[in-house]
């Protein structure tokens, strides 16, 4: 799995003009799920963005972590997380995960990352042509990939 996570003030998504998910603090999380993605993945990515500690404390140093600060997440399934570009101009997604082990898995990530916070997940539409507008707050910018763990 590739996450992209962004610290936001706000963040909302919208599809057909009608807003599926919005928050205000928290994290805009785009989540890219390949074919070799096990839950053990799953597990350890949803553990890591609820606790990262990259917002502020009193003395506006990043020691505090989302689930600190009551924040919220605004979650969007992305497989071109998984775009290879070495050859030509046009990006293959070979290695996204087809609808079929994505969407479990989406949904599955919902379910532990609300767990884990004790609120609701803000979403976009699995598969939809979505409109992200947020506010990065710093800015704020981390990319994980569960495939690259020692680097984490």
């Amino acid at each position: 799995m590739r996450a992209v996570i962004q610290r936001v003030t706000q963040a909302s998504c919208k599809v057909n003009e009608q807003i599926t998910g919005e928050i205000s603090n928290g994290f805009l999380v785009l989540l890219g799920i390949e074919d070799a993605d096990t839950q053990e993945d799953l597990t350890w990515l949803a553990q890591k963005i609820v606790n990262m500690r990259v917002f502020g404390d009193e003395n506006d140093l990043m020691n505090k972590s989302l689930a600190d600060v009551g924040g919220n997440i605004l979650l969007i399934s992305q497989f071109t997380l998984f775009a290879a570009t070495k050859k030509g101009n046009r990006p293959g997604f070979t290695r996204a995960a087809r609808p079929d082990k994505a969407i479990p898995m989406y949904e599955e990530m919902i379910k532990q990352l609300a767990g884990l916070l004790h609120k609701e997940i803000q979403c976009g539409i699995f598969g939809a042509d979505m409109k992200i507008s947020l506010v990065n707050d710093g800015p704020v910018t981390i990319i994980m990939d569960t495939k690259d763990r020692d680097n984490h």
